[in-house]
């Protein structure tokens, strides 16, 4: 098949949903289909176009086999409601050309967020007769009122409508968890044009590996520490705060450290904070190469999930697998209504306190310092978890089965006989 992946983020981006979509495009590649991307400039987390792409429209890339179709975006590293506004509509009108440079499509999979992509990959659907799988990775607009960051009526409604919209005209929507199937349903999309797809973890890269003789722990002066490690996006539905006075409360134990690892601006709110509260056993560092993820995660004792309490079922932690497969035990600061609480219970490879609660934080992290049969216990259920339900080979099975049956299923409604062959690898 001819796969069309409609993605605002993708490979160099370091996290979130650039590694997920550049794994699938691969390993789509791998298993004999023809893959096209179209993507923005990289910018993201920095939120600034990264140097080898600025000042260009347009961008053409062959990467493992994926053709990389990149185009313009106007991006402000501080950007206001309007700035918002015209980054996605700048994606919406630069992308679109590129949709028409290349061979028609059998399916197109366009990620959300952002809910504006809904216009150009509609219309390029449209016109070509190809169904459009919508992949959700967050509810829009639900999210971004939810923790603040959306508040302007006009927007709001214009949004709400742009999500009706694109649930109506897509053929099928992925999402990435049962929370969200609920939350759409109740919304009054039909439930047999939902798919559950959960995001999925390369279990081969990210293993556990031995925490001693770690050269990330060597580089940042960690042998003979405990390390409680938090790395990822840091945006308005984590509080991060909590971990900060969470790691003040434990301050006592002079073997525990809390490492923190994210955006660099985002680092300098917190480093304030931290200044302000006395938190001299919390590590700021910038993110890391993703080929030193495996050693990062193995040099930590315990992994950080950080929600607010308003975080219910809008928003899934794409760090989870990560985790997971890591063989690491989890302390999932989140609320136990929430579609993160869930599936970190379902998974048996974690532990679920209070958000937004430092005090609840410090002690479950206190009890595994204290336990490490518990801790390799967590650990050891958390990895086989991740190998049977979050592995790369289950989600590629699984889009290609989609895909496969959705083609198929259109061939048949019109009489012709599809002219692939899906193969499982």
């Amino acid at each position: 098949m001819h796969i069309l992946i409609y993605s605002y983020n993708y490979h160099p981006e370091p996290i979130g949903i650039a590694p997920l979509m550049t794994e699938l495009a691969e390993g789509l590649v791998k298993r004999g289909h023809e893959v096209r991307v179209i993507t923005g400039m990289p910018n993201y987390p920095q939120r600034e176009i990264y140097d080898e792409y600025r000042g260009k429209w347009y961008v053409n890339e062959q990467t493992n086999g994926v053709t990389i179709q990149r185009s313009y975006l106007r991006i402000k590293s501080k950007p206001n409601l309007l700035d918002r506004l015209l980054l996605e509509l700048s994606f919406v009108f630069t992308s679109l050309p590129q949709a028409f440079k290349g061979k028609r499509p059998n399916v197109i999979i366009l990620t959300v967020p952002p809910l504006f992509g809904t216009l150009p990959a509609t219309i390029f659907s449209c016109l070509y007769n190809c169904p459009l799988i919508l992949n959700v990775q967050d509810i829009l607009p639900e999210a971004a009122v939810r923790v603040g960051l959306l508040k302007n009526k006009w927007m709001i409604q214009t949004l709400t409508a742009l999500e009706k919209f694109a649930y109506r005209t897509a053929h099928t929507i992925s999402v990435i968890t049962d929370g969200f199937s609920e939350n759409l349903v109740n919304k009054g999309v039909p439930v047999n044009k939902i798919v559950c797809i959960p995001n999925w973890v390369n279990i081969n890269f990210i293993r556990p590996l031995p925490k001693h003789n770690n050269a990330w722990r060597y580089t940042h002066q960690l042998d003979g520490k405990f390390v409680v490690l938090y790395s990822g996006n840091i945006a308005l539905t984590q509080g991060l705060e909590t971990v900060i006075e969470a790691a003040v409360c434990l301050r006592h134990i002079k073997d525990i450290v809390f490492a923190i690892v994210g955006e660099s601006r985002a680092l300098q709110k917190l480093q304030e904070y931290c200044l302000l509260n006395g938190a001299d056993n919390v590590l700021l560092l910038p993110l890391q190469p993703r080929e030193k993820l495996p050693e990062m995660l193995a040099a930590s004792d315990v992994g950080l999930i950080v929600q607010k309490c308003n975080v219910i079922s809008f928003n899934m932690p794409s760090k989870l697998p990560l985790l997971l497969a890591s063989g690491r035990p989890i302390v999932g600061s989140v609320p136990a209504n929430g579609t993160a609480a869930k599936a970190i219970e379902l998974s048996g490879g974690g532990i679920i306190v209070e958000p937004e609660s430092p005090n609840a934080m410090a002690s479950v992290v206190q009890d595994l310092y204290n336990n490490p049969i518990l801790r390799a216990k967590l650990g050891n259920q958390g990895r086989q978890f991740a190998v049977e339900n979050y592995s790369l080979e289950q989600a590629l099975d699984r889009y290609e089965g989609l895909f496969s049956d959705i083609v198929a299923n259109r061939a048949s409604s019109e009489g012709i006989l599809p002219k692939f062959n899906v193969s499982k690898g």
